[in-house]
């Protein structure tokens, strides 16, 4: 029988707003991280603060934004009003206090919820917040979310304006540090979006002159486009699109200034006013698939008390421009899109033709591959009867969101792995209702330079297109992380890269939108009759060693296949190791596959030897200092 526990008034507890904070960050800065994702929870710590200047801006007060970054700290200072002076501890430190419940203040603005600045003061180690005002500052120190000193109001020469200095709390983001990569990014996408708007970034000057055009240059300087980009702004609506020769299409969604990196009903309306504006202007019936496929876009729309789907702002929900506005966001986008892009095709004859030989090319080869198509979707069903290929789990990734918790697009994975002694211990040790798994038979094909009618002919690629159900985009997709898991070994890293390979060709929104992960598996496992260690590098091993003392037992794994299920359990569940495979502004799929995946160029033949100098010069190096350290210590014996 069940034992009872007592449940009365003393085990009910309210909490204050940053002890609340604290124990569930998630909910307010979505996943924690070290800070190797772009998406991990300091970089919305600097957003959130960003957030507030770029209000100011858009609002008329200041053009300026100083940001200083370091690799543990930040500091962001604005020329705005400032925060007034009376309720500067208020507004970084009282849940549901602030100037965005004033609609006629900030009514475009970004957060209504009076939580980021907050989330940022509770879940840092040092937090100082100085508002300057005609004249005046006032300054507050914080740490952890508590008031250390409230400094009294003093006279200052210096411009309006907020500043704002904080430290992340290092027992909250462990061993988490800023990189400049995945900053540059986020304050690139601030600057296009706020034509005008000049942002300081440790003395470089981010600054756009022309918004999304600008962005849609940049994002799409390594590859050819189709025809030129068409730009397109109004009030409150900002488009610019292309076509390019790549699989899938390619997204960049805002809505107030927010990256709306799941999209939303804003993004799904721009979608079907493309569709239907194309179809009525060259008077076809032209298949959704042909006219998006290989788009690049980038829209950007601003709304009266936006509704997100979750704190972090991710994914638009809201139906209508305002609360009460009767006009809905489909209806106001496609009337935009109908207008403005049938106008600009009419007098741009060049890039309406242009745009109409992309789609009939695009139709040619879906019809190319539609027999072989069909018959592999056949084959694709079947096999799911009794495939024992895919090991599938309970929820997924496509999920209806409003029902399951956010961290579910984390926790929702297929691991795919090689051979059956591998996926057999991952499968017995994997949470069946998050972690599913996928085995390959053997090495999988070389697809470079191949068309997607190899997805269809390769059996192995065609069920795992179907298992993570992406054949037509990742609307469906049914597992937010899709993790490569192979041996640590020559075979092992060959077959990881003939996956990416698969991924990067066909499906790289998959890579681009950030589900694609390396699962690092560990090297040795150092053990006594207590203690056990998993080591992924030789310097962990030695440290492992050192904390066992004694004479451990030291395995050296050489393969997935030799990991038991219960070892498994230790890292692929709360301390699983993922590495995510992630694109920059510089990233070339092309160039990338073609070096890595192509005949074998001089290029990778020089890599590979100049390498392979370096590596015995090290060996040699290593001899050397041994030998020179065993006569100084024998030195030092005879002194």
């Amino acid at each position: 029988m069940a034992q009872q526990s007592n449940y009365n008034e003393e085990n009910i507890r309210s909490l204050d707003w940053k002890e609340h904070i604290r124990l569930r960050p998630g909910m307010y800065i979505g996943k924690l991280g070290d800070g190797a994702s772009s998406d991990d929870g300091i970089y919305i710590l600097i957003k959130e603060i960003i957030d507030n200047s770029i209000d100011e801006f858009v609002m008329g007060n200041g053009k300026e934004i100083q940001v200083k970054v370091d690799e543990t700290g930040a500091e962001i200072r604005d020329f705005g009003r400032g925060i007034p002076l009376g309720k500067v501890i208020d507004c970084v430190s009282k849940i549901n206090t602030g100037g965005k419940y004033d609609s006629q203040a900030f009514q475009k603005s970004v957060g209504l919820n009076g939580v980021g600045t907050k989330a940022v003061n509770a879940l840092s180690d040092s937090f100082v917040v100085k508002s300057v005002r005609d004249g005046q500052i006032k300054v507050a120190e914080f740490s952890k979310g508590e008031l250390l000193k409230d400094h009294a109001v003093k006279k200052s020469d210096e411009p309006n304006g907020t500043r704002i200095q904080f430290r992340p709390d290092d027992s909250i983001f462990r061993n988490y540090r800023f990189h400049k990569d995945h900053l540059e990014t986020q304050l690139w996408n601030y600057a296009f979006l706020n034509a005008g708007l000049k942002l300081n970034y440790n003395g470089t000057i981010i600054q756009s002159k022309n918004g999304l055009l600008d962005l849609l240059e940049r994002k799409s300087r390594n590859e050819d486009l189709r025809y030129p980009i068409i730009h397109l702004k109004g009030e409150d609506l900002e488009i610019a699109m292309s076509h390019g020769n790549h699989y899938g299409e390619q997204h960049y969604s805002f809505v107030n200034g927010q990256n709306t990196t799941q999209g939303g009903t804003h993004l799904n309306a721009f979608k079907e006013a493309v569709v239907t504006t194309v179809r009525e202007f060259y008077k076809a019936n032209f298949d959704r698939a042909d006219i998006l496929g290989s788009i690049v876009a980038a829209v950007s729309i601003r709304v009266q008390e936006p509704v997100f789907e979750s704190q972090t702002k991710t994914k638009l929900g809201s139906s209508n421009m305002a609360p009460e506005d009767s006009v809905s966001i489909r209806t106001f986008v496609g009337n935009f899109v109908k207008e403005q892009l049938d106008n600009f095709l009419r007098q741009h004859q060049e890039v309406a033709d242009a745009l109409k030989k992309r789609i009939l090319q695009s139709e040619r080869e879906r019809k190319d591959i539609a027999d072989i198509k069909k018959l592999a979707n056949q084959r694709a069903k079947k096999a799911n009867l009794h495939n024992k290929k895919l090991r599938d789990c309970r929820l997924h990734f496509n999920d209806s969101p409003k029902k399951v918790a956010e961290d579910l697009r984390l926790a929702s994975t297929l691991f795919i792995t090689e051979g059956d002694s591998a996926s057999g211990s991952i499968t017995k040790a994997r949470d069946v209702q998050t972690q599913a798994v996928f085995s390959l038979r053997g090495k999988p094909l070389n697809c470079y330079g191949l068309t997607k009618k190899t997805v269809y002919e390769n059996e192995e690629f065609n069920l795992l297109q179907h298992a993570l159900n992406i054949e037509d985009g990742l609307e469906d997709l049914r597992y937010g992380r899709v993790v490569i898991a192979t041996d640590a070994d020559v075979d092992g890293m060959h077959i990881r890269l003939l996956m990416l390979t698969f991924f990067l060709q066909f499906f790289p929104e998959l890579v681009r939108n950030g589900h694609l992960y390396i699962l690092e598996t560990p090297l040795f496992r150092v053990r006594d009759k207590n203690q056990r260690f998993y080591c992924y590098s030789e310097a962990e091993k030695q440290a492992a060693i050192k904390k066992l003392r004694g004479k451990p037992e030291i395995t050296r794994f050489k393969g997935l296949g030799e990991i038991s299920p219960d070892e498994f359990g230790d890292f692929i569940g709360e301390n699983i190791r993922l590495e995510p495979v992630l694109f920059n502004e510089n990233t070339d799929i092309d160039k990338i596959l073609s070096y890595y995946m192509g005949k074998n160029t001089p290029e990778r033949q020089d890599f590979i030897i100049d390498n392979l100098r370096v590596e015995i010069n090290d060996i040699e190096d290593s001899a050397a200092a041994a030998a020179a350290a065993a006569m100084e210590s024998e030195e030092l014996e005879v002194a």
